[in-house]
């Protein structure tokens, strides 16, 4: 009987110790495995921050040729880069100027590309703008004092009208007859002093180095196409004997041109210009129109790249070898002594080339 108990003990124990055993921890795999899925699931639920969508503005000063095309720039830049662009003309006003920037500023856009209206008072606010952290970039204007900006593009103004100075001067001796050309000049002393001076200047230092014989008989200040044909009209009706107008814009050289076939002395007054546009142009290849030369600037091409390197140094690139530093484009003399290169030019700036 004993033996019988003693042997039934065992197998109570024996029980009780299997049951023991099946609440052992889980093996190392599972443990790997319960882990990793843990890690994922967390992987998972982190989202990668999204890319802060850019905006950036463009603006101009007055509504003319050249500052459209400007904006045309500006605006094909972004749009190849995929980014949200604005646009606004300060119209000449220097208080709207800074309303703009101010106003870009409150709406947080990330850059600026402009055409200031001054060299001073522009860069002021300009300077504001950068320290709070908009970035900008220039267009037409030549800064020395410009260390934050990112980028400027424009035209060396002086050193472009000797290029067409050069160019008038050799009509000029073709055509002149005894005695001074009679000349009258049509600039934008009042608007942008420097830039006005710059290029009358470099007009008739290259007349002078050629040895034409001149006079200037009127100075005007007169940029858009409307009050610059109303000015040179004025001025033609008062010098009888007027030989040439050299105006220094395209909305000056267009009105000149307009106020010449007005008067019907298209093949007495000569008009030299500057700017390069579809109308320009093609007054250039018209024999019966009296413009005879101007220089091109390229007011797309600065647009395009001061606005593509506002948006590079946007998306973190590297613009120390840009940085504060204002890089001129070359401009291109177009002439009715080559209307070859007229149209090329034409055709190389999306217009049509005119037999």
């Amino acid at each position: 009987m004993k033996k019988i108990v003693a042997m039934l003990l065992v197998g109570i124990m024996t029980v009780g110790l299997t049951a023991c055993g099946s609440k052992s921890e889980p093996s190392v795999a599972e443990n790997s495995t319960t882990d990793q899925s843990a890690t994922e699931e967390g992987k998972n639920s982190e989202q990668e921050p999204e890319k802060k969508e850019l905006t950036v503005a463009g603006i101009v000063f007055q509504d003319d040729q050249f500052m459209n095309m400007l904006t045309q720039g500006y605006v094909a830049a972004a749009e190849e880069y995929g980014v949200k662009i604005l646009t606004d003309n300060t119209n000449n006003d220097s208080a709207k100027e800074v309303e703009l920037i101010n106003t870009y500023m409150t709406q947080n856009v990330d850059g600026l590309v402009i055409a200031p209206l001054n060299a001073d008072a522009s860069v002021a606010a300009l300077r504001q703008a950068d320290e709070n952290g908009m970035k900008v970039a220039l267009t037409n204007i030549d800064l020395t004092d410009a260390e934050f900006i990112v980028a400027g593009y424009t035209s060396n103004d002086y050193n472009n009208c000797y290029l067409a100075g050069q160019e008038a001067a050799e009509i000029m001796k073709e055509k002149s007859q005894d005695g001074p050309l009679k000349i009258a000049t049509l600039q934008f002393a009042s608007q942008l002093p420097d830039i006005s001076k710059n290029r009358i200047d470099g007009y008739l230092k290259a007349l002078d180095d050629a040895g034409v014989n001149y006079e200037v008989v009127a100075n005007q200040d007169a940029w858009l196409q409307d009050t610059a044909l109303e000015a040179a009209s004025s001025i033609i009706t008062a010098n009888s004997d007027l030989d040439v107008i050299i105006a220094v814009n395209d909305g000056g050289t267009i009105g000149a041109v307009m106020a010449v076939q007005n008067a019907g002395l298209s093949d007495k007054i000569m008009v030299f210009g500057h700017d390069g546009s579809d109308q320009i142009s093609s007054m250039i290849l018209d024999d019966t129109a009296p413009l005879q030369s101007v220089v091109a600037q390229d007011p797309y091409g600065m647009g395009y790249q001061a606005m593509s390197a506002l948006i590079r140094a946007l998306q973190g690139e590297d613009y120390s070898s840009t940085q504060g530093k204002c890089e001129y484009m070359d401009g291109i003399v177009l002439s009715v002594r080559n209307k070859d290169s007229v149209n090329s030019w034409r055709v190389d700036n999306g217009y049509e080339a005119i037999e």
